[in-house]
């Protein structure tokens, strides 16, 4: 892989963050900055963190990143829990945006579990 744009993962968060970009744009302006700012950059977090861990050459340094984009999503969908409490969205937005933030998860794991067996590939040979 030479970019973390032909990841999966990353491109499943960008779908996320958009989506999160765009649900937020129905809430109260009074929560402009307190949700809605708080669960906008959770969500980009995400993205984030696979993409700086992706620039890291190390398993142990990509892996921190990961496991920091995992509680990102973990993040987004308590934000998204509160969005669900205070009628801000309905019972099928939040299990919809639930499944997405789930299967980022998921897929961090995945990633996660592939460059642990690439470290230890690269430690045998070596």
């Amino acid at each position: 892989m030479s970019s973390f744009t032909d990841l999966e993962v990353w491109k499943k968060s960008r779908i996320l963050r958009n989506n999160i970009s765009e649900l937020t744009k129905t809430f109260p302006l009074e929560e402009k900055y307190r949700l809605t700012g708080q669960i906008i950059r959770a969500s980009r977090s995400i993205g984030n963190n696979i993409a700086e861990g992706h620039g890291r050459y190390h398993y142990a340094d990509a892996a921190k990143f990961l496991i920091n984009a995992r509680g990102s999503a973990a993040e987004t969908i308590d934000h998204l829990i509160i969005a669900l409490d205070n009628n801000f969205i309905n019972s099928s937005i939040f299990e919809s945006f639930k499944e997405d933030c789930e299967e980022c998860m998921k897929m961090i794991n995945g990633y996660i579990n592939f460059l642990r067996k690439q470290s230890a590939a690269n430690n045998i040979k070596q």
